[in-house]
């Protein structure tokens, strides 16, 4: 990668210096600039071809898929390439599986090898409380009621020391058997408990320790639980991604959950360009006041839309990401009319109202009480304290973070009811995440069946 700020002979002799080691140079792609450049430009650097003119990402990219270069190495520098740019081909190179090293960095693609052995759609999110989770069960519900029976690979920072498997569609773990998992030492509000407890399918939990900047994680169990998933009579695999952490293995097909609130340069800059690369389809959520602004959505929504879409290896333009918009709301597993509740959950304070008003006017409850402070133990704890103040019988909570060992320790302690309650994506203005979903299993279904004959 070189640029025309750099005078000719200068670049000429960094890459004849490259060349002199054990690197061949098979190629120079001009990113921009012009200043020191004759009038016609250049068409090589003494031996090494240059490629110019258009877009230097659409440049880069089709000089991977024609040279099949083992690094990209880059000579440029600001003004040309400014931070974003700069991260925009890096997320391309590391798409290709190609190393992209800087005179002071080095970005290496995260593995991701092909574990199942059947159609596999990913579920990954920018960071956490996005509602990954809540996005992967209702991809897990979706396909299951379609006929296509789904096994759930979850991580998680609390994941089991061993692949885990919880069969969600024979059993019916109750608030006494996870808090027995709790006082066991165990994460009992782990994704896959989740998973299974929510979309009442087969799910595997898996652990992970650590994150990078393009979502590669170096310490997990989750290749072993794929194994282990493979051995699991289903049509379709789940890969849940972890915070902004994805999972280790290929997937056919990818869908990225993007909270509306998220700032600009999460999606375009940083390696938030690597993410939507990987994307097949988008799903906004929070797509509602507080978190999004009519405007806010829409200019979320445009950005991903516009995001560079680089070619197929087999040659042709790669589909346009497909984006929808939805908003989260509660939906207890069991019913709760005529309750009064106290609702735990992770979502902020801004939501209170809304959530209060939906579990009111569409499941009949009374709500006296909320926590948002399910994702801090010590303010929960203290919330936790008025729990039978105000009249409540029931609590109506998420499997989340300190649910089971701080929330429904005290309900139970109090002789209270507790039941769970999942958080359902509603698509906006005529948005439907349930076509997309079933969509993206056949397309799965599709590239799979493709890639193995």
């Amino acid at each position: 990668m070189v640029d025309g700020e750099h005078y000719p002979p200068v670049v000429a002799s960094a890459l004849t210096e490259l060349a002199s080691g054990a690197d061949e140079v098979l190629a120079a792609v001009l990113v921009g600039g012009r200043e020191k450049l004759p009038a016609g430009g250049v068409g090589a650097y003494g031996d090494v071809p240059v490629r110019s003119g258009g877009d230097p990402r659409a440049l880069l990219d089709t000089a991977i898929l024609e040279l099949d270069p083992d690094e990209i190495i880059d000579l440029s520098d600001e003004p040309v390439l400014d931070y974003r740019r700069r991260h925009e081909l890096i997320s391309i190179a590391l798409y290709r599986g190609v190393p992209y090293r800087g005179m002071d960095f080095r970005f290496t693609p995260p593995p991701r090898p092909r574990l199942s052995e059947r159609p596999s759609l990913a579920i990954i999110g920018t960071g956490k409380r996005t509602g990954k989770t809540a996005v992967a069960g209702y991809a897990a519900r979706t396909l299951n009621a379609a006929g296509i029976n789904p096994v759930v690979v979850a991580m998680g920072r609390g994941g089991p020391d061993e692949p885990e498997v919880l069969h969600g569609d024979e059993i019916d773990l109750t608030p006494t058997d996870l808090l027995a998992l709790a006082d066991q030492g165990r994460h009992a509000a782990s994704d896959y408990i989740e998973d299974a407890m929510l979309a009442r399918v087969p799910t595997v939990g898996c652990r992970r320790c650590g994150g990078g900047l393009a979502g590669g994680i170096g310490i997990s169990n989750v290749p072993r639980g794929i194994e282990v998933a493979n051995t699991i009579p289903a049509d379709l695999t789940i890969l849940e991604g972890s915070g902004a952490s994805i999972p280790p293995a290929h997937a056919d097909v990818t869908g990225l959950v993007v909270p509306a609130s998220i700032p600009e340069e999460y999606l375009a800059g940083y390696l938030g360009p690597y993410r939507m690369l990987l994307a097949d389809f988008v799903v906004v959520s929070m797509c509602e006041y507080p978190f999004g602004t009519p405007s806010q959505i829409s200019q979320v929504a445009r950005r991903i839309q516009e995001s560079f879409r680089p070619a197929r290896r087999s040659g042709g333009s790669r589909e346009a990401i497909r984006v929808v918009r939805t908003v989260f709301r509660p939906a207890p597993t069991l019913p709760v009319q005529g309750m009064a509740v106290f609702v735990a959950t992770t979502a902020p304070e801004a939501a209170g109202e809304s959530i209060s008003r939906h579990l009111e006017e569409e499941h009949g409850c009374k709500v006296v009480g909320i926590s948002h402070s399910l994702s801090d133990r010590e303010r929960l704890e203290a919330d936790i304290q008025t729990i039978g103040k105000g009249g409540a019988d029931t609590l109506l909570c998420e499997i989340k973070a300190a649910a089971i060992d701080v929330a429904t320790r005290r309900a139970l302690d109090l002789g209270m009811e507790v039941i769970y309650m999942d958080n359902v994506p509603v698509g906006i203005d005529g948005d439907d995440p349930e076509s997309v979903i079933t969509w993206a299993a056949e397309l799965a279904r599709e590239r799979y069946e493709k890639e193995e004959g």
